[in-house]
């Protein structure tokens, strides 16, 4: 199958009933610079296989997620897209997380194939730039929330484009889980992503880390530059620094809080990102936009599962309880959010109902998660379903199977409970 795209055509991969088009880039970035538009290119291009993941260190959740190998460039702004058949069919964005340091929408964990099969949907998944080279703000290098930026080029692409897939671009779903929620909310927050999205999932979205001030930032790029040995009146020098001395330095700086799950290189306040997102989204009852959000159970025992009491504080202060403020303020503006809570996992896991145990249960396939520690090989085929219908009835017509303003589990057993919040 090939599409026309504003920018050139593009040759995707018949899978069955779907077509996948991978490694599709949505826009291009000097180090340390704002995305920019793609040129256009003459004849087909061919969207088989996924871009390379931005730049990264390996994943500090690879204990319950398992390990990936993937290429890697600093031209890494790509985009994926499952597609059915016809037209005007609702779009899913899926925005991964991985601590604004690691992951990549290319990845088989997040593979669309089974889901835009399953929900008549099209699919899309993000790459934008990670850790140092994403989210680092040293005025006269980079002014911060570059990977913010590359998002939502991501979804100008997705506004401009979709329809040649057959996706409706007025009937946009973002979604997230962890940094990528973060990144949604952060985006309702402001001005710049009015318009492209028409509703919002948020998984597990670490809301009592809040973004960092600018004298916070400012810091963490000090300790950056002494990790590399490069004096701040230097700092231009940044920009020329080899790729793995970068990545070594900046691993150099996570070591130095080895305990604390809130990275060094994150969201910075700026006239993109406010200093509490949760405040103004829940106030300004998200400016319309649906909302539909929840978190596991046992959010923090991934980060630290030998420590039961300080994983179960860090749940209800970085995860539960600013989710649970977020529903409040909303609720409170006359935009009651839709709220889950998934507490299913093997019996026998040390993990429990960990962060990122949810995402089997939305994209790829049972071959993609089948080495994730978190699992223990299971992965319930009828809560898959479940999940499935209810992110596919939000992204169609907003109702994922339950009433507004009250909250469902999801269990090992699939049995659904209701209560109102």
């Amino acid at each position: 199958m090939i599409v026309e795209t504003n920018i050139g055509r593009l040759r995707g991969a018949a899978i069955g009933e779907i077509t996948a088009f991978r490694g599709i880039p949505y826009a291009r970035a000097a180090r340390f610079a704002a995305p920019r538009p793609v040129p256009s290119w003459a004849g087909v291009r061919d969207a088989m296989t996924p871009g390379p993941a931005a730049p990264q260190p390996p994943s500090r959740l690879q204990n319950v997620m398992g390990p990936f190998e993937i290429p890697q460039s600093e031209d890494c702004l790509s985009l994926n897209v499952w597609a059915p058949r016809g037209s005007g069919h609702p779009v899913l964005v899926f925005l991964h997380g991985g601590g604004f340091s690691s992951g990549s929408g290319g990845l088989a964990w997040y593979d669309g194939t089974e889901l835009a099969a399953r929900g008549d949907l099209v699919v899309v998944t993000v790459n934008y730039r990670l850790g140092a080279l994403g989210f680092l703000r040293m005025p006269g290098v980079s002014e911060g929330n570059l990977g913010l930026l590359d998002q939502l080029s991501a979804l100008h692409w997705v506004r401009d484009n979709i329809a040649a897939f057959g996706g409706d671009p007025h009937n946009v779903t973002v979604a997230g889980q962890s940094a990528g929620a973060m990144s949604i909310l952060a985006l309702l927050s402001g001005p710049a992503a009015r318009g492209l999205m028409h509703r919002a999932i948020l998984q597990s979205t670490p809301a009592g880390m809040l973004p960092d001030e600018t004298d916070k930032a400012a810091h963490t790029g000090g300790i950056l530059l002494r990790e590399l040995g490069i004096e701040p009146s230097e700092a231009a020098l940044l920009g020329e620094v080899p790729l793995a001395d970068l990545l070594a330095a900046q691993r150099g700086v996570a070591r130095r809080t080895p305990a604390n799950p809130v990275p060094p290189f994150q969201l910075v306040v700026d006239t993109l990102v406010a200093p509490d997102p949760v405040a103004v989204v829940g106030t300004r009852g998200a400016d319309g936009v649906p909302i539909l959000l929840g978190t596991t159970r046992d959010e923090a025992s991934a980060f630290f599962p030998d420590g039961r009491t300080t994983a179960e504080a860090v749940t209800v202060q970085m995860f539960s309880e600013p989710s649970q403020r977020l529903a409040r303020l909303l609720t409170a503006a006359g935009a009651p959010p839709w709220q889950y809570r998934f507490d299913w996992h093997p019996a026998d896991s040390p993990y429990g109902a960990c962060h990122c145990i949810e995402l089997p249960f939305v994209l790829g396939d049972a071959a993609a998660w089948r080495n994730a520690p978190m699992l223990r090989g299971q992965r319930p085929p009828d809560l898959v379903d479940e999940v499935r219908d209810s992110w596919i009835g939000f992204t169609r017509t907003g109702d994922p199977g339950w009433a507004r303003g009250t909250s469902h589990r999801f269990t090992k057993d699939a049995a659904a409970i209701s209560d109102s919040r």
